[in-house]
């Protein structure tokens, strides 16, 4: 039971990373802008208002449905990250900050 919690968890939280966010805007950029202007052209051959909207609103839905989730193809290119710092001087490690011309740890 635990695995499947683990499982559902996983997909709710999802994980993208920065490569992932360019795929995911270049998607929703390329299907809205098809999805747009084949409304248009339909909407404008037929002369029907409600044909455009339906094919626009089902281009927003289908571009909902290959963006949001967060797919396995959107987290390719993971970032670690940097390991914790232990110790008394973990943050003046390396680090000196000065505010008004005084060092400050």
């Amino acid at each position: 039971m635990d695995e499947l919690l683990d499982q559902a968890r996983s997909i709710y939280e999802g994980e993208i990373d920065f490569e992932g966010q360019r795929l995911a805007e270049t998607i929703s950029t390329i299907l809205l802008s098809i999805s747009g202007i084949v409304a248009f052209l339909t909407g404008f051959i037929t002369q029907n208002i409600y044909q455009t909207l339906y094919i626009g609103l089902g281009g927003t839905a289908l571009t909902f449905l290959v963006v949001v989730p967060q797919w396995p193809f959107f987290n390719r290119h993971p970032q670690p990250f940097l390991p914790p710092r232990t110790g008394r001087g973990a943050l003046a490690e390396g680090i000196s900050v000065e505010v008004d011309g005084k060092k400050v740890s």
